[in-house]
């Protein structure tokens, strides 16, 4: 069995890992922690999130100083659930040691240090561990992913977003002199456990926020390839991303290559799903899959797709899993499909 524990693991993401990895034929969850002055230390985390209950009966531990480095060398695997100051500063007490560390913050997600202190509002300062990171988009960076010590787990956003467009960029289908335009919707559990006035259902509208300024819109951009238009919007329900995401395509475009383009990247990826109407997030949320579907108008060269995901799952704690899979050698959706998830 592959040993793995999860920091972090009180929160909403967490508890779905715990859950995935409580039910993987392959791996062990041998511990899970959360920070050393946490109200939730000691806690059976059953109690907090009682769905794992029969499932996960197991107390959270506080991190104590020098527990990274022994679970560093304890453990196979390594997964974070952390803000992204927190993975920043204690990367370098894991990576390089026995584990794989699968990292769910953005700590690790942009190269340029400088558009990340940017947008993330603090200098990133593990340079060289930033060089060896890998960004963990499970469908395509397979091969990168399998030789990495540190995976960098994508965004919610950004998985919804890229998984529409790269069989598009890929395929140099995207007209270079027009920016794609994604708007997507996100459900409350995006903006984690903590309460605040700005996630609470009474006070949530169907609102844009971000706009033009948002910290996925350069991790969309970095890892397609080309610059983007983001518009992130809240919406009042609990899980789910359904984004919207408008191109124009290159010229000589036709609905044959468009269609060839997406099966060629995704008909032996059971996690992504090619529909034959648009997707709801319904059919998503508490599962690992994307679900993708499109219209184009070869008149005008406008396409239109639309990509739905469960922001908790494939857009972090199954995708995580996916990497971990991948760099442990197993299939990609191993102890993913036949899981019911439920916070």
């Amino acid at each position: 069995m592959i040993k793995s524990c999860v920091i972090g693991a009180s929160g909403y993401t967490g508890a779905e890992l715990v859950r995935i990895i409580s039910n993987h034929p392959e791996f062990s969850l041998e511990s899970i922690w959360v920070s050393e002055n946490s109200l939730d230390a000691h806690k059976n985390i059953s109690a907090i999130h009682p769905q794992l209950t029969g499932i996960a009966d197991i107390a959270l531990n506080p991190l104590l100083p020098n527990i990274l480095n022994e679970l560093a060398e304890s453990m196979d695997a390594i997964f974070l659930a952390t803000p992204h100051q927190a993975s920043h500063d204690w990367m370098n007490q894991l990576a390089g040691k026995r584990a794989k560390i699968f990292d769910l913050s953005g700590a690790f997600r942009l190269k340029d240090t400088q558009v990340f202190s940017q947008y993330y509002g603090f200098a990133h300062e593990q340079t060289e561990l930033l060089a060896q990171a890998v960004y963990g988009l499970a469908d395509f960076d397979a091969d990168a992913i399998k030789n990495a010590n540190i995976v960098a787990v994508p965004g919610c956003y950004p998985t919804a977003s890229l998984t529409a467009l790269k069989p598009l960029q890929n395929n140099e289908l995207l007209d270079s002199q027009h920016r794609p335009i994604i708007n997507a919707v996100s459900g409350v559990s995006g903006a984690g456990r903590k309460a605040a006035i700005a996630n609470s259902f009474c006070e949530v509208s169907l609102q844009a926020y971000g706009v033009l300024g948002h910290r996925h819109q350069p991790e969309i951009s970095a890892h397609l390839g080309t610059e983007v238009i983001f518009t992130p919007h809240l919406g009042n329900f609990k899980r789910g991303i359904l984004a919207t995401v408008t191109v124009k395509t290159a010229a000589g475009t036709t609905a044959e290559k468009i269609a060839k383009a997406y099966h060629d990247a995704y008909e032996h990826i059971n996690i992504v799903r090619i529909l034959d109407t648009f997707p709801r997030l319904d059919d998503v949320v508490n599962t690992p899959c994307c679900d993708l579907f499109w219209k184009f108008d070869a008149q005008s060269g406008y396409l239109v797709i639309s990509s739905a995901i469960d922001n908790l799952l494939k857009g972090a704690a199954s995708q995580a899993i996916q990497c971990a899979n991948i760099g442990f050698d197993l299939p990609s959706d191993l102890g993913l499909l036949n899981q019911k998830a439920g916070i």
